[in-house]
């Protein structure tokens, strides 16, 4: 896993830089101070994966991740901040973002984050996870007959939404993984859409 690794605060890029790479999955490409530079270094170093602040001059991370995942579409990007402001919550979301975790929990669990947004899943901190789906219900803007899907359906994408992964809404909602993969790829089909985390966008951004 190639990954870039995007804060204002030198010692925290350090820091950073220092503890990922000593998980051997991971390599660090490179560090940047803001989201411009960020969107600019996806270019020359094709990160897998984009460890991005939100709050930083010149370019916060919102914007940055809404540029890097317009132009590099296989670049996934993780928010890593302090702040767990609704609407910072939202923005990241909206333009793209696969993940939201804060700085203040050990290193082992950034790295299974990042592993986990790698293999396709989605990841938020609990706290975040729990704004998200206040949020959700906050905004619930276009009823179910509007896009033609079941109350299954629903369901299943309102947990797609909360970043869970089809085993843990297999378990959720006591269906076979399989079954899960099925509902997956029909809501994909229906709504035209190219994976999970943009099934994900779609909820928050609809319901």
């Amino acid at each position: 896993m190639k990954l870039l690794i995007v804060d204002d605060d030198s010692l925290i890029r350090e820091s950073l830089s220092i503890l990922l790479a000593v998980e051997g999955e991971i390599e660090v490409v490179g560090t940047a101070q803001n989201g411009q530079e960020a969107f600019e270094k996806c270019k020359e170093l094709n990160p897998d994966i984009v460890l991005m602040d939100i709050r930083m001059p010149v370019m916060d991370g919102v914007l940055g991740t809404k540029l890097i995942k317009e132009s590099y579409k296989n670049t996934k990007v993780v928010i890593l901040t302090t702040f767990k402001d609704d609407e910072y919550i939202k923005e990241a979301l909206k333009n793209g973002a696969e993940g939201y975790i804060l700085k203040n929990q050990a290193s082992d669990s950034i790295i299974d984050s990042l592993k986990a947004v790698e293999k396709g899943n989605m990841v938020f901190e609990k706290n975040v996870a729990e704004k998200i789906s206040s949020l959700i219900k906050e905004e619930n803007k276009k009823n179910v007959e509007e896009f033609n899907l079941t109350e299954r359906e629903l369901d299943i994408l309102k947990l797609i939404g909360e970043g869970l992964s089809n085993k843990e809404i297999s378990a959720k909602l006591f269906l076979g993984e399989g079954t899960i993969r099925n509902y997956v790829t029909n809501l994909l089909e229906k709504l035209e859409l190219r994976d999970r985390t943009q099934l994900a966008i779609f909820y928050i951004k609809n319901f």
